[in-house]
């Protein structure tokens, strides 16, 4: 019998704004599924911040309070691998839709969006650039 590994996908209803109430959310579905022996649990796309959040997002503050809620949400983050959407500051001050991988309680890499939707509802290209590459070390 090959290896498995079992993929949690958190479909949560986040909050735009209420960044601690949505790691708290984030982390009792990380806790539930690892309780149900998940490997790795996906949360949805800017799950940190909720979603759109919008004029938010140009905001410094608002960025800079997202980044120090993922990091204080990393250590809490055992047993399972985690990845959490959250709009990213760069150090240029660039901003990105990003995605970062949670593994032993410390933010272990971090991905950022490259194929942004324009149309419709979705204005990310008002927001972000699109990622020169897909994935970065943190």
């Amino acid at each position: 019998m090959a290896d498995r590994i079992l993929i949690a996908a958190a479909q949560i209803n986040c909050t735009v704004g209420d960044l601690a109430g949505n790691a708290a959310r984030i982390l009792e579905f990380t806790a539930r599924s690892r309780a149900a022996g998940a490997d790795l649990v996906l949360t949805p796309e800017l799950s940190l911040c909720g979603y759109p959040p919008e004029d938010l997002l140009l905001r410094e503050g608002f960025l800079t309070d997202c980044r120090g809620e993922l990091e204080r949400l990393a250590p809490r983050v055992q047993g399972t691998a985690l990845v959490v959407g959250f709009p990213e500051l760069a150090p240029d001050g660039r901003r990105y839709n990003a995605a970062a991988l949670i593994r032993d309680g410390r933010i272990a890499a971090v991905a950022r969006k490259h194929d942004l939707p324009n149309y419709q509802v979705f204005d990310e290209k008002r927001y972000f650039p699109p990622a020169r590459s897909p994935a970065s070390s943190s």
